[in-house]
């Protein structure tokens, strides 16, 4: 497989996330969208982990910034970034659940940011 493809298919998805997030208004959405842009940072980080370590094949490990590499570090951060997607998802899902139990809606147009924004667009 040629090195450009997961880099390109990162984008597509990346992209992809980021119109969810601008265009959508529905928070459920929004909060797959989100994760979309995270699988896409998780691919970076496996596709560029194995890149880099395939073009330093012929380098002696004491010129590298380390001596000895840690393996397969893309793709501890890549566990790391799922991680943090889990538990991101766990929070937003909650806080979501909680506005629709208060507003019986998810439309993020119709969200009061502030006290006495709801008071104006009720009445």
């Amino acid at each position: 497989m040629h090195a450009v493809i997961p880099y390109v298919i990162a984008a597509l998805l990346f992209g992809l996330g980021v119109y969810g997030v601008l265009r959508r208004r529905n928070a459920i959405l929004v909060l797959m969208a989100v994760e979309l842009m995270l699988n896409a940072v998780n691919l970076i980080l496996v596709a560029a982990d194995s890149t880099v370590k395939a073009t330093l094949t012929g380098v002696q490990p004491e010129a590298w910034a380390h001596p000895v590499p840690e393996p397969r570090a893309g793709a501890i951060f890549a566990l790391f970034v799922i991680v943090l997607a889990a538990a991101e998802v766990g929070v937003g899902l909650a806080i979501i659940l909680q506005y629709y139990r208060l507003r019986r809606a998810v439309v993020l147009d119709e969200v009061a940011l502030h006290e006495h924004d709801h008071e104006r667009v009720a009445g």
